[in-house]
């Protein structure tokens, strides 16, 4: 620690009622000395932000090995944007292994000066022809794509109008274009309209998501649309959790509601789906070329290395040939959230393979994120500023990278693992926890193809029966079989 950061930090208890959301504002006159409330708010939430920067010992697979509490622990994954298993797949891996030989490790430039190289163009192609758009641009990053086209595309004259849950990477890039912001109630078609017109006469840009991270819904895609036109406002859609798990050909939420058409500039990444990184936006020519030269994030920036380019190359023709995927994928996630429901565990408003649970309040969001890694569960705590839709205190998302049961129908065996039900029985032990009324309404996990999962849980626990006794079960490698009481570390700790 610095010698302006050496301050007298008093011994306390982990207030679980703070958030990020409390120390955004300084208190020093160096602004590289971080409030000393935040200082003192992190140390003593040093155990429950161990759930924080896992280090991964192995592959994002569905079943892998995290360094938890200083030793290494095999656990089921859910923390992935993985969702149709390509980040693993044999020729992926040999698509990028060969660009690698051929190209070297990175692009070593700007795509506009000296980083654009063959793959590039034909990714850009592929893209564009794979959704029916003029032309596509490459970005190195999604929040850094996502960024760069807003900002690139508004001035301080024009208004950017957000769903009210946007991601952050669509509410920077409007506030760094200085353009005027005004946010509508999510899926609300009437919230939208009022917002329209109070911002009447501007230039208006209407931006959504195809798939909200954090709920696990839709966008309102028809009734918002609508207002939209009815103002004649253009619509910006970020297709990031929704791209090439959504539609009859995986073209996304818009392809899914039937409306492509009616969305000019569409918006995706490579890190979900695809499951490699960057980014990507596609639409008309004359516009893409304006965004190469004032969207910064792009032409400032290195351009995507060339292995990257050529594993999502190989990605993309894998899924073209293999629809299967998405079916398998939600077949799955309607099986997974019908079984969660059925032991008592609120999946929200989701409709899709991303599923938020409820729980009490961050406490307890802490103690069940300890408890179910004990229990061979690896789950990630989502906090402010990630989702501010209830001032920071929603809660864990489970993000699942989940692998492809290819034989098995999931009707055959009904039975739910052991571990879902210790989730339930814990989830109900934190509401009791929570006092008496009616606990705020926290979103847990988010299960991005889990279901897929699921199936791999079943096989393993089909092996020693569906009802296997007290002694089988100290035997079964099933982590749930033998549930774990997290060690109490030194310190005080909710």
């Amino acid at each position: 620690m610095s010698s302006k950061l050496n301050r007298q930090i008093s011994e306390q208890e982990f207030d679980a009622k703070l958030s990020l959301a409390d120390f955004v504002v300084g208190d020093s006159d160096d602004p590289l000395v971080p409030p000393l409330a935040f200082t003192q708010w992190r140390q003593a939430g040093a155990w429950e932000a161990t759930l924080y920067e896992p280090e991964l010992l192995a592959a994002a697979n569905a079943r892998t090995t995290i360094n938890y509490e200083g030793r290494p622990r095999s656990v089921i994954n859910l923390c992935s944007y993985n969702y149709l298993g390509l980040a693993n797949r044999p020729e992926v891996i040999t698509a990028a292994r060969d660009a690698l030989a051929k190209y070297g490790l990175g692009a070593c430039g700007s795509p506009l000066l000296s980083g654009m190289t063959d793959l590039h163009r034909q990714l850009e192609r592929r893209v564009a022809e794979f959704l029916g758009r003029e032309d596509a641009m490459l970005f190195n990053s999604g929040f850094g794509g996502a960024l760069g086209t807003i900002s690139g595309l508004l001035r301080k004259t024009d208004v950017a109008i957000l769903d009210n849950r946007s991601h952050l990477s669509l509410r920077d890039g409007a506030v760094l274009s200085r353009s005027r912001v005004d946010r509508f109630e999510h899926n609300d078609p009437a919230s939208l309209d009022a917002a329209l017109r109070r911002r009447k006469g501007r230039r208006q840009l209407v931006i959504v998501e195809g798939i909200y991270s954090m709920d696990g819904d839709f966008a309102s895609l028809d009734g918002l649309l609508d207002v939209a036109e009815s103002h004649k406002a253009s619509v910006f859609i970020d297709e990031a959790h929704s791209m090439l798990a959504c539609g009859a050909n995986g073209r996304g939420a818009a392809e899914h509601f039937g409306v492509e058409k009616r969305i000019p500039l569409v918006y995706g990444t490579f890190s979900k789906a695809f499951a490699a990184v960057g980014g990507f936006v596609t639409g008309p020519t004359e516009t893409l070329d304006y965004l190469r030269y004032y969207a910064h994030s792009y032409a400032y920036s290195c351009a995507l290395p060339p292995a990257i380019v050529a594993a999502v190359l190989r990605a993309l023709e894998i899924v073209g040939r293999e629809p299967e995927l998405r079916d398998r994928l939600w077949a799955n996630a309607n099986y997974f959230r019908e079984h969660l429901n059925a032991i008592g565990i609120d999946t929200g408003a989701s409709t899709t393979y991303i599923m938020p649970l409820v729980v009490g309040d961050r406490a307890q969001m802490y103690r069940l994120g300890h408890e179910l890694r004990h229990r061979g569960l690896f789950v990630a705590p989502v906090d402010y500023p990630a989702d501010r839709s209830h001032a920071g205190r929603r809660v864990v998302h489970h993000r699942s990278n989940i692998q492809i049961a290819r034989t098995r129908r999931l009707d055959r065996h009904p039975l739910l693992p052991q571990a879902w039900i210790s989730i339930g029985e814990l989830l109900r032990e934190t509401e009791d926890d929570a006092g008496s009324g009616e606990p705020p309404r926290l979103s847990l996990w988010s299960c991005r193809r889990t279901s897929l999962l699921l199936s791999q849980f079943k096989r393993e626990h089909r092996r020693h029966g569906a009802a296997h006794g007290r002694k089988r079960a100290r035997q079964c490698r099933w982590p749930a079989c033998a549930p774990h009481e997290p060690e109490k570390p030194n310190g005080p700790r909710h």
